[in-house]
């Protein structure tokens, strides 16, 4: 935690009103009020000031190679000897191997290449997702007059020594902020879509948009599709697409103190009231149940086969955190259901004793929505702080394993969306974790 020495600092060193205690220079400074003059000496300007000290000496250790592993006597050759001495199952086994490619990985600058050359290098990155087959990758740019744009980033360039990537930008843009989206496949017909929840400016209403992902191809530009849906509503806040064949034409939204699912063939809306904002959701895919995350900390989930009733007796499950939940991830086997907060909290609940069995420390959060990652097959869980740095956990035993900071100063608008995957690229792809910085790409290796 980048506060921890800042924590250190005030244990030992008394903490004056109006002053402040410069370590190097071993001595106390005044704290003027600044009023309308512009005053250096404020704490914000010396919290960043100490935050970017230790981020750039995190790179500089990074450059160097500097790496420490989170377990003592944790390498390769020890691992496979007690593999072979039979002291590791092959499950503890392949779990600490993830571990220690975690702690290897290297960043590399990726090269972007586009047809346009106007495309790249333009615009900030906002959100990066990958699609199914973490073959391509959508993106959502800002703009510089306001709104975003969005475009396709073909990976296959990846498996190359010199790291190359091909960006097709894309005409569609918005003058609305694109809150988040969702990539995802019908199951029936076998067709990708693309959904977004768009939160309006000031003289804009919000909208969500069910997009065809054929209308982002580099293929054929002059034969695109419009919008499979689309309509206004209040401030949206998050979305999610029905995989259950039962309900497998919906999807839903989560607006200001309602939940609104829609029937793309059909039309048909269901509205839930709810009592706050609804932040996260995720539908299961054994059950059509919509697992859904409030402002107020509330957990709940609805069964979108039931009819919408008054009261709160259509709510399942309910969990608590005690603040504002921001995202949701149910696990494959759907027992259990990993959320985190503005307070910074990550928590594993067991949706069948509905108690939180885990614990992930460390993740730095206070007023923003920020993903989770959640990779079951490596054992490990991924998280972008407010502080911008990533944060890599072992999803066993909770154990933080790595912390990567960001390749710039930190600030709100430079915040990292990462993708991880041992595939990226497609099945013969390279594994790896993607992150995205300001008009930057950048690769880990995972190898």
């Amino acid at each position: 935690d980048p506060s921890s020495s800042t924590s250190t600092q005030n244990s030992v060193v008394p903490e004056l009103p109006g002053f402040y205690y410069d370590s190097e220079k071993n001595r106390y400074f005044r704290l003027l009020p600044g009023h309308n003059n512009y005053n250096p000496l404020t704490k914000e300007s010396i919290q960043y000031k100490a935050m970017e000290c230790k981020r750039l000496r995190l790179l500089e250790e990074e450059e160097k190679q500097k790496k420490k592993t989170t377990r003592a006597g944790l390498n390769s050759s020890v691992l496979l000897q007690k593999r072979q001495l039979g002291l590791l199952s092959s499950t503890s086994y392949c779990r600490l191997v993830h571990e220690l490619k975690v702690n290897c990985m290297q960043r590399r600058k990726i090269e972007i290449h586009s047809p346009d050359s106007s495309v790249t290098g333009t615009n900030n990155f906002k959100i990066i997702v990958a699609d199914v087959a973490c073959e391509r990758i959508f993106t959502v740019n800002d703009v510089e007059h306001g709104g975003c744009k969005y475009g396709i980033i073909n990976l296959s360039g990846l498996g190359k020594e010199s790291l190359t990537v091909e960006m097709y930008d894309n005409l569609y843009f918005t003058n609305r902020k694109v809150l988040l989206s969702i990539l995802g496949q019908n199951l029936s017909s076998l067709t990708h879509f693309l959904k977004l929840c768009l939160m309006g400016i000031a003289e804009t209403p919000g909208c969500a948009s069910l997009l065809p992902a054929s209308l982002f191809s580099s293929t054929n530009p002059g034969d695109r599709p419009g919008m499979l849906c689309s309509f206004k509503i209040s401030t949206a806040w998050s979305c999610a697409w029905c995989l259950n064949p039962q309900a497998d034409n919906c999807f839903s939204t989560g607006l200001t103190r309602r939940v609104l699912v829609t029937n793309v063939v059909t039309g048909h809306r269901q509205t839930f009231g709810t009592s706050s904002d609804v932040l996260a959701q995720q539908f299961a895919t054994q059950n059509p149940v919509l697992y859904n995350g409030c402002r107020s900390g509330e957990i709940f989930s609805i069964d979108v086969r039931q009819r919408n009733r008054k009261g709160q007796s259509w709510k399942a499950i309910r969990l608590f955190h005690d603040s504002a939940v921001t995202s949701i991830h149910l696990m494959e086997a759907e027992h259990y259901l990993m959320a985190t907060d503005m307070a910074g909290k990550i928590k594993l609940w067991d949706l069948r004793t509905a108690k939180c069995v885990k614990q992930y420390k460390g993740h730095h959060n206070e007023y923003a929505i920020l993903p989770l990652h959640v990779n079951e097959e490596e054992g490990l869980l991924i998280a972008v702080g407010q502080d911008c740095y990533t944060r890599i956990w072992s999803l066993q035993d909770a154990s933080l394993l790595r912390t990567i900071p960001s390749p710039h100063p930190s600030s709100k608008d430079a915040i990292p969306s990462v993708v991880f995957s041992s595939r990226l690229g497609g099945s013969r792809g390279v594994p790896g974790l993607l992150m995205a910085v300001k008009q930057d790409l950048y690769h880990f290796s995972y190898n």
